[in-house]
């Protein structure tokens, strides 16, 4: 680095502007992956770059002698790819590609060195000119034979992790999958890859993402040895001139740096945890041996050994799927309220001040020998109500817990291991959801929960009254003997919302492309293990849109939420895995999810399929197979799990079985919807164009006994100033099972009501 460089880097990142001007130069001896890495960190951190092609003597009178590419900043020159990769990555400290926490950065730089000198510099050995001093095929063996055992590392490093270096993509992995594509079309065969699984499913991660896909071009280990042409290629024009003091007169590759935004400081955060999570305590790891740190949480199980000298307590705080043992010596200060008859065992809380050492045993590189332990609340689950575990629900057993008792102790069940990470996961893909439509300028709208209008047309709402206050009393009726709702609250019959649809149509008409995301409720009789009476609901609505649009926008915002859960998620899908009559293969699942676009066919054609195949002898369904049914779980899996082994768009259904505000086809048999069905769930996500004709809209309602006087603020849309508009319903629930393998719908919301139920 040069002086200026080093400034740079040295730089606040509160002075970096994302909006600065950028410009990278350059020269022929910067090869073509050292520049894709730096294009794709660019895009991840939505940096805009200003690319020049110029040559090695133009690179000089920038930075003296600088090599392949100088990158011009506001604060100097920066010369070296990884320099470069560290400065974009700290211009968006936000999105932590240089390590999502402080506990994360130090093994970003690991690996980005692991990369240089186990990788780079062997390739670097194949891509050098021959010389009549070494044999090139000699060479290249002995080059081959090293790349393979540094791949071979980094396999059993992705063991149990998604990415190299933390929960999220990091610059580590943007170097190591760069090279990694390059490696494989020059030295590592297809079947040396696949014969190394952990690697090759982070590499398919990564170069699935539509970032990398730009700029690396489409990647299949199934159907090529390697990387196709790149979509995004290097820049062809050269500077005209001198380059000195970043003047060159060149041809702008990239787009122009957008508009700085203002700078406003960042106020002072006051809150600070005076305990270390678990989760950043053991990716810290060996890095703080001999420290001292205090840790709280449940003890998930309580050994005593040494005759009763030593206590062994696994400490977890829920903040991952893995937990701490504390090693508590009869000497320290707490220890006789530690044991398991005191502090009741199992659950009993705990906080702990201890020193960091390296641990004796396997399966974790470190643990605590307590300085002084605390009991927060012991288990009161012994005989006479006195602390101890023998009663207490959730108390180990050698059966464990059935999914049936589980749902029965809901306010304990946060507890157990896997349903704790679902809850983590399910906290994943609500701000993951939220993020999706923020990053493409969708509004979120907050629709009512109580409303007049049945979206949905089937008269499944619950009623929402203040007439019932003793039940004594009778109610108010009119001449005729029905209630009289005008006495009612709203003066009014009103329910409980089954969908947010129709309420934030009025803001799509107004704003464009808006979304809601809340709880919903439907009083379907329905004891399956794919409803609930109360969920929630993501639904979006694009403004000036067809139903191409609505299933293009569904198909990215699903797999936006799959790769999210594959890269902050990780170490809890995989231990979901191994929840026993779970998925065991969830992750390969949802990969197979982002690995290829969703296949898309109509109604009928997908009629025609399942009668075929029920004509040949392959399946039998519970309900007959004809044009005009409405498609059960039974027939949507059997598309999608068995006949197209992944996720379908099926389009244009019959308008009989459709909601009234869906477009009506020219045909006036079949309307513009879309619904998408992917394996183990069947149907995610229902969508459609709406109706925008006010007299056909008007005519379904009829059609579909919705009272014009109940929605005729949805009809005066249609009146005044309507546009053509589309968007989709996802049950989050669904989704969360989708992503961590979950059967029962009962078992990914925290508190499931369904009919009879309705504890806690």
């Amino acid at each position: 680095l040069t002086e200026a460089s080093q400034a740079a880097a040295a730089a606040s990142a509160a002075g970096r502007r994302a909006g600065s001007s950028l410009r990278l130069y350059l020269a022929p001896s910067c090869l073509e992956y050292q520049w894709k890495r730096m294009a794709i960190i660019a895009n991840l951190a939505q940096i805009p770059l200003e690319t020049f092609k110029v040559t090695e003597e133009e690179l000089s009178t920038l930075v003296a002698h600088a090599r392949g590419c100088v990158l011009q900043t506001k604060e100097g020159y920066l010369t070296q790819t990884k320099a470069i990769a560290r400065y974009l990555a700290g211009l968006r400290p936000d999105l932590g590609l240089a390590g999502a926490s402080e506990a994360d950065e130090p093994f970003v730089d690991q690996w980005m060195e692991f990369c240089w000198y186990e990788l780079e510099v062997l390739l670097g050995a194949l891509l050098l000119p021959s010389t009549a001093e070494f044999d090139p095929k000699a060479v290249a063996q002995a080059v081959s034979t090293d790349i393979i055992k540094a791949l071979q590392v980094l396999d059993a490093h992705l063991a149990d992790k998604t990415f190299v270096a933390g929960s999220r993509l990091s610059i580590a992995d943007v170097h190591l999958a760069v090279v990694t594509s390059e490696l494989l079309g020059r030295v590592v065969k297809e079947e040396e890859l696949l014969a190394l699984p952990h690697l090759a499913r982070w590499f398919l991660t990564c170069a699935n993402h539509p970032i990398f896909k730009a700029v690396l071009g489409s990647v299949s280990l199934k159907s090529a040895p390697g990387p196709k042409k790149a979509a995004t290629a290097p820049p062809t024009k050269a500077a005209a001139g001198g380059a000195a003091a970043g003047g060159a007169a060149a041809k702008k590759a990239g787009k122009p740096a957008a508009a700085a935004k203002p700078a406003v400081p960042a106020p002072a955060m006051r809150f600070k945890r005076k305990r270390i999570r678990i989760a950043e305590l053991m990716q810290l790891g060996t890095t703080l041996v001999g420290k001292t740190v205090v840790v709280q949480g449940w003890a998930k199980t309580i050994r005593e050994a040494g005759k009763g000298s030593i206590l062994f307590i696994q400490l977890s705080d829920g903040s991952s799927s893995g937990d701490v043992q504390v090693v508590v010596d009869a000497g320290v200060e707490g220890f006789e309220a530690a044991r398991p008859n005191v502090c009741g065992g199992t659950d009993a809380s705990f906080s702990i001040s201890g020193k960091v050492v390296e641990s004796q045993g396997a399966g974790q590189s470190i643990e605590l020998q307590a300085v002084k332990v605390e009991v927060l609340g012991q288990v009161f689950a012994g005989d006479g109500d006195q602390a101890g575990g023998k009663f207490y629900p959730l108390a180990r057993n050698r059966k464990g817990h059935s999914f049936e008792f589980l749902r029965s102790v809901a306010h304990l069940r946060p507890r157990t291991r896997a349903f704790a990470a679902v809850q983590r996961v399910r906290s994943a893909m609500a701000y993951a959801t939220h993020q999706f439509f923020n990053e493409r300028g969708f509004l979120y709208i907050h629709t009512p929960l109580i409303t007049g209008a049945d979206c949905e047309g089937a008269g499944e709402m619950f009623s929402v009254t203040t007439l019932i206050k003793d039940p004594k009393e009778p109610l108010p009726t009119t001449k005729d003997g029905a209630i009289d709702f005008s006495k009612d609250f709203f003066g009014a019959q009103t329910g409980l919302t089954v969908s947010g649809q129709l309420n934030v149509e009025t803001h799509c008409c107004s704003l464009s492309d808006v979304y809601t995301f809340g709880p919903t409720f439907r009083a379907e009789n329905s004891h399956t293990s794919r409803h609930l009476a109360e969920f929630w609901m993501i639904e979006p609505e694009i403004a000036f849109a067809q139903l191409e649009d609505d299933m293009d926008l569904a198909e990215d915002y699903l797999k936006h939420c799959v790769h999210y859960a594959l890269t902050v998620c990780g170490e809890d899908l995989a231990a979901l895995e191994k929840v026993p009559s779970w998925d065991s293969e969830l992750r390969s699942r949802l990969m197979n999810i982002l690995e290829r676009p969703f296949t898309r066919l109509t109604y009928t054609e997908a009629i025609s399929i399942l009668e075929k195949e029920v004509a040949s002898g392959k399946v039998t369904f519970q309900e007959a197979v004809s044009w005009g049914i409405d498609m059960g779980s039974e027939h949507e899996r059997y598309l999608a799990e068995q006949y197209f082994k992944g996720p379908i768009i099926v389009t244009n259904y019959p308008k009989d079985i459709k909601a009234f505000y869906m477009k009506v086809d020219p045909d006036g048999k079949t309307v513009q919807a879309m619904d998408i069905l992917v394996p183990r769930i069947g149907e995610i996500i229902g969508g459609s164009v709406r109706e925008d004709r006010f007299d056909v809209l008007k005519q379904r309602a009829a059609e579909m006994q919705v009272a014009e006087e109940d929605i005729h603020w949805y009809l005066d849309l249609r009146k005044y100033g309507s546009v053509p508009h589309a968007g989709f319903g996802l049950g989050f629930e669904r989704l969360v099972m989708l992503v961590t393998g979950v059967e029962n719908i009962r078992d990914v919301i925290p508190f499931p009501r369904y009919p009879g139920n309705c504890e806690f």
